[in-house]
């Protein structure tokens, strides 16, 4: 049975995945269609539908929950691995501009829908001048002065610093100061209209290869650089110590308390529509 899969170039999608496209590990008949993009297009394509299974963000999913189902293998939570407000000038003065009624500084984020522009918006609910780019470019924007502040995700969390960028608010802390919970970042889900059957398949075959990953590092690094955007191994393996965790096995009890939170919090704050399914793989 072939199925369509999309992920993201960056380093701890492909560690993920490697060992599920590339058969190091029995898929139980499922073959795979991969399509590699950035997490907002990777958003858009599952607004339409188009994927049989996909990563997206948690924010995006909330939007899209009628139509698939959060896989229990593969998520992206955690602690210290929140997305950035980084800029040029005086990270003081502008986070003192972001708390007032009407700020004009105009951010750059990685797409309307990404769980970090999510965050954005608890944080800052008032900062609405907002464009959105590539994540890759963000920094680049904010050192153009094309934008005052930059949200940034992924590896240019490594990399900020080294461009002469300054952090604002690391958003990954300020949710953690107030919830105590992980913060849930991007999810694996499952087409609804799949069989239950071949929805606890790929979970299965997925969850193999995440721990066949964490069980031989190195196995899959040709694949990793090939895609990891002109990065050293010692960031690739950064990425990837940052973004998958025990969480990425099985999101477990705490991750699907952090994820609930997510939601409830984002439906109180009107940032959400309301999620009538259930959102979990049911056993």
């Amino acid at each position: 049975m072939k199925l369509t899969l999309g992920f993201s170039p960056c380093p701890n999608d492909t560690f993920i995945f490697d060992a599920l496209i590339h058969h190091k590990i029995d898929t139980e008949g499922l073959d795979f269609e991969v399509f590699y993009d950035d997490v907002e297009t990777l958003n858009q394509k599952a607004f339409r539908g188009e994927l049989d299974i996909t990563k997206l963000s948690y924010h995006a999913f909330a939007y899209v929950a009628n139509q698939y189902v959060l896989l229990d293998a593969g998520s992206a939570l955690g602690y210290g691995v929140g997305p950035m407000l980084i800029c040029k000038g005086d990270p003081e003065k502008l986070h003192a501009q972001l708390t007032t009624d009407n700020p004009q500084l105009k951010i750059g984020i990685p797409g309307k829908y990404t769980t970090a522009n999510f965050l954005l918006g608890l944080a800052f609910p008032k900062a609405v001048n907002k464009v959105e780019l590539v994540f890759s470019d963000i920094e680049n924007a904010v050192l153009e002065g094309r934008v005052d502040a930059g949200l940034i995700i992924h590896e240019n969390r490594f990399t900020y610093q080294d461009r002469g960028l300054k952090k604002i608010i690391d958003l990954g802390d300020y949710w953690e100061k107030q919830t105590g919970c992980a913060i849930p970042l991007g999810g694996i889900v499952a087409n609804r209209n799949l069989a239950l059957d071949v929805q606890h398949k790929i979970n299965r075959v997925l969850r193999k290869s995440v721990e066949f990953a964490f069980a031989n590092p190195k196995s899959g690094l040709d694949f990793i650089r090939s895609h990891a955007q002109e990065m050293s191994e010692e960031v690739m393996y950064k990425h990837i110590e940052l973004y998958v965790n025990k969480y990425s096995v099985d999101l477990g009890e705490e991750g699907r308390k952090a994820i609930k939170l997510l939601f409830d919090t984002a439906l109180e704050k009107g940032i959400i529509p309301e999620i009538k399914q259930d959102i979990f793989l049911t056993p």
